[in-house]
């Protein structure tokens, strides 16, 4: 196994300050790290908003399996606009943007990239492959590890205050395995590793582990997000947009899970993972296994992210933690991000591959009425990936092995 203890010394740099990006470099920090922070304009004038006053402090239930928390006044060595400032001398840069922000950063960080730094990306959602594309395009040779994980460390909101973005982060819910993989697979055992130098895994590290992920495109098709957001916003939408209209309740008391999610949307988001099952088949990838029992519950298949396998609570049953969750409105990253990327990468493997995609389909058919625009249009393509020119087997050699043949 490489040695990765170098980068115990070495700060960490996140990139992004939103509710992942605020929650990891809080967390690192109250777990001792040196941690800079740093986000772009235009956003960043309300994300980083009394950051370097106060810190960022720190709370919520963290509801774990194992118990494990922390709470504080998380304070950051930097905070800044000024990417290459913050990764300077760091070896993990921590990457936690929305995909839309994937480039606009990278754009930036690999000019400044270090030999021996390690890029995690929080979800993946295809951004090591973009990452990688960006290099290549760019003529960089940096020896890095980049790699990406299924999902966020936490369940995490912003603390929010008429429109003010306050320096709070509010942890309902930690972690205690994720799944992850580098790009080139072989890169994974060491990306694994490097994890545990960041002490925002340290529930995952102490709880059930870290997992392989067979490739970086695992670490996509494992992308709860898809499959949990896009039936459950699009079928509740009728709930959504009546909750505190009719309904007498608070509108901002709204979640899918505690209101929307019920067994016939159930049914849907199974038969969506079952085609997701089959597109990794088809390309010779895996993909995190689940039993369709997990889909009949409230926390469906999120539970056993932070709970447990076992953790399944019954439609008549009511979870508190996901009060107030959202979304709030279809203009939300649960249709915005997932529709045009998940959705999207997951219809154009259909097509590549020869696998029917219909209840994919139609979770893009239905958002694009909705929202009045073309998600065909708008979403990623494989060519956006670098991959839409390879077959099977050359697209295997690139995912594993970093062997990357050109057009």
């Amino acid at each position: 196994m490489q040695n990765m203890t170098y980068l115990k010394e070495k700060p960490i740099a996140v990139l992004g300050a939103g509710a992942v990006g605020k929650a990891i470099a809080g967390d690192c920090a109250l777990g001792g790290a040196k941690v800079r922070i740093c986000d772009l304009p235009p956003f960043a004038e309300k994300t980083l908003f009394g950051i370097k006053e106060t810190g960022i402090k720190f709370f919520g239930d963290q509801l774990n399996l194992y118990g494990f928390e922390r709470s504080g006044q998380a304070i950051m060595e930097l905070v800044t606009t000024d990417v290459a400032e913050a990764v300077k001398g760091a070896g993990l840069v921590v990457v936690t943007t929305p995909a839309v922000g994937h480039k606009p950063f990278f754009e930036k960080l690999i000019p400044a990239l270090e030999d021996g730094m390690v890029i995690h990306i929080f979800p993946d959602n295809y951004g090591s492959l973009i990452l990688r594309k960006m290099m290549r395009e760019a003529g960089c040779t940096k020896k890095v590890i980049i790699g990406g994980w299924s999902s966020s460390t936490y369940g995490s909101r912003v603390e929010i205050k008429g429109s003010v973005i306050l320096p709070k982060i509010r942890v309902y819910y930690r972690a205690i395995t994720l799944r992850g993989a580098a790009l080139p697979a072989c890169d994974t055992e060491a990306f694994l590793e490097s994890a545990k130098y960041m002490p925002s895994m340290d529930a995952v590290t102490k709880g059930q582990g870290a997992v392989a992920g067979d490739t970086c495109m695992d670490t996509g098709f494992s992308n709860v997000n898809p499959v949990l957001h896009c039936p459950g916003t699009i079928l509740g939408v009728g709930v959504m947009e009546n909750w505190g209209v009719i309904y007498g309740e608070n509108k901002y008391d709204y979640g899918i899970y505690s209101h929307a999610y019920c067994p016939s949307i159930s049914e849907v988001q199974y038969s969506f993972y079952r085609e997701e099952c089959a597109l990794a088949e088809a390309m010779g990838v895996g993909i995190q296994p689940f039993e369709k029992k997990q889909f009949f519950s409230r926390e469906n298949i999120l539970g056993p992210e932070y709970m447990g396998e076992n953790y399944i609570i019954p439609f008549d049953q009511q979870d508190y933690i996901q009060w107030g969750t959202g979304p709030f409105t279809m203009e939300n990253r649960y249709i915005t991000e997932d529709i045009p990327v998940g959705c999207h990468i997951y219809h154009e493997l259909g097509k590549k591959f020869g696998v029917p995609t219909p209840v994919v389909d139609s979770m893009i058919n239905l958002a694009s009425a909705m929202l009045q625009r073309d998600f065909y249009q708008l979403g990623y393509t494989l060519d956006y990936l670098g991959i839409g020119h390879m077959d099977k087997e050359a697209m295997n050699a690139y995912l594993r092995e970093g062997i990357y043949q050109e057009e």
